[in-house]
Parts: C-alpha cells; structure tokens; sequence
C-alpha cells in the first residue's frame, strides 16, 4: 500500500494570507491559525498510518514551517529535504505586498481578477500560473516522479499555485479547470500512482 505514494500539502496560513496581501515570493511566516493548520495536517497523515522518505518544499519560510510542523507529528523530524525555488509561490510582482482591496482600487476589479484567476496574464513584473507551470513541472518530472515511481513515499509542502502546476498534471485538467481549483491551507491531498505516473487513487483530506 505504500508504494508510489505523494502528498501534496500548501502551507498553513502566512501572515499576509490574513492580512489579505499579495504574498508571491515574499516570505512573512505562518500565522498562529497556520501553526495550527500545519499540526493537524501533521496529525491526519499520522492518522492514515503514514510516513514518508523523502520530502520536498519551497525555499520559502511558510512552507518550509509547515513542513517541520507536519513532520514533528508524524515522529520523523530530520526526513531528508530538498528545497528548491521551483516550487515556490507564484511571483506576483509588483502586486506582492498590496492588499487586494487597495490593488482593485489601483488597476481595477477586472484587471486583478484577470491577473489572479487567468491561466497566461502576469501582473507587472510577476508571473503567470503558466509561467508557475514552466518551472514547477520540469522539477516535479526530473526530481520528485522518479522518487515516487522507485516506491519511495513522498510529501510535498509548497504553495497553492506550484502545487496547482502539479495537480494539472497528476489530474490531467484543463488551464480553464486548473484555475478554478482551491487549495485549502493545511489540507493534504494524497495520491497513489500507477507504474506509467497516472493516479491510481487520490484521497483530499480537507473535509
């Protein structure tokens, strides 16, 4: 049952997640919500009976956090980690660090819901969720697949729009789908996938 497992877990809750900021490549750290959101993500992986050789994050603090939360309360402190900038948040550019009711004021509501919810417009200076895909997708190919696909069981702590790029992939959805899909902070989604990498099962641990 263990074979070919990955999980895929967006950070807990950041600072500027409550504060209703553009976050992108800043890196304010996880709230007092997201502490907690980390643990009890920790807590139902615990509760599913598993545990991991491997784990993946961001080069960001809110994931890397959440990671070491998660792993404290499975027992496996230590797991050997890659950090990589691929699987960083989406950069946001000159939107990071505007709070998005002042950023509606500034561009328009159209424009920013054009810029957060389309699959190839980037805001000045940032990055699409294409432009996300571009990098997020050649790391998951080349680095985390062929760990998975050895049989090693794999957990992945990013953010809600890496992990967009690898759920588009591992789910075989459509730029239009791929950008309605909400990620819930601290929710793991957990897949079990084929020999070929298509998903055998998928288990969302958000309800």
């Amino acid at each position: 049952m263990s074979d070919r497992l990955l999980v895929l877990v967006r950070h807990g809750q950041s600072e500027w997640n409550l504060k209703n900021l553009f976050t992108g490549w800043k890196d304010p750290g996880l709230t007092e919500q997201g502490i907690a959101e980390a643990k009890a993500a920790g807590r139902k992986l615990k509760e599913q009976g598993l545990s991991f050789d491997l784990a993946f994050t961001s080069v960001l603090t809110r994931a890397q956090h959440t990671l070491d939360l998660m792993l404290a309360e499975i027992g496996q402190t230590g797991l050997p980690t890659q950090k990589n900038l691929a699987l960083n948040e989406r950069d946001y550019g000159d939107l990071s660090g505007l709070n998005k009711d002042d950023a509606r004021k500034k561009w328009g509501e159209d424009q920013v819901l054009i810029w957060r919810r389309s699959y190839d417009v980037a805001p000045p200076g940032g990055e699409s969720l294409k432009d996300t895909l571009a990098r997020a997708l050649p790391y998951y190919v080349q680095e985390i697949l062929p760990c998975v696909l050895r049989g090693q069981r794999v957990l992945v702590a990013a953010h809600g729009n890496s992990l967009r790029a690898l759920i588009m992939v591992l789910e075989k959805l459509t730029p239009e789908q791929i950008v309605k899909r909400e990620l819930a902070t601290g929710a793991p989604v957990i897949y079990r996938l084929n020999a070929d990498s298509t998903v055998a099962s998928k288990l969302d641990l958000a309800a």
